[in-house]
């Protein structure tokens, strides 16, 4: 039987990066620990799911530290890149690429979230 799949990225900062990514829909449905500064927050945006858990924990479980940025990238579609994007920049995020047509058809843009891994933002032309 298969079952569900997702990433969990590990971030500096658990609470600023589930701000950065409720900008794109993800919504909070799990933290640890329930109260307090979480270090580990599950994320959910339609069927797409997010781990975001403190750099710390690598280290602590596994005996590997974390590296610097970028440690990943994420491809999320949106419903209109040019609003994603403002929505961005007047939450203070970096633009890392201004929206353009990309000739597979799409209309694509990149930000940085808050540990500096890039995400990019698209919409089917």
């Amino acid at each position: 039987m298969e079952r569900k799949a997702f990433p969990v990225l590990y971030v500096s900062n658990a609470r600023r990066s589930v701000d950065f990514y409720a900008l794109l829909g993800y919504e909070s449905v799990y933290q640890f620990p329930l109260e307090g500064d979480p270090h580990y927050v599950g994320l959910e945006r339609g069927e797409s799911s997010l781990g975001i858990a403190d750099s710390s924990w690598p280290e602590a479980q596994l005996g590997i530290t974390v590296g610097t940025a970028p440690r990943f990238e994420l491809f999320v579609y949106v419903d209109d890149v040019e609003t994603q994007v403002e929505t961005f920049r007047e939450a203070g995020y970096k633009v890392l690429q201004e929206p353009a047509n990309m000739p597979w058809g799409e209309r694509q843009a990149y930000v940085a979230d808050p540990d500096g891994n890039p995400v990019a933002v698209a919409t089917p032309i």
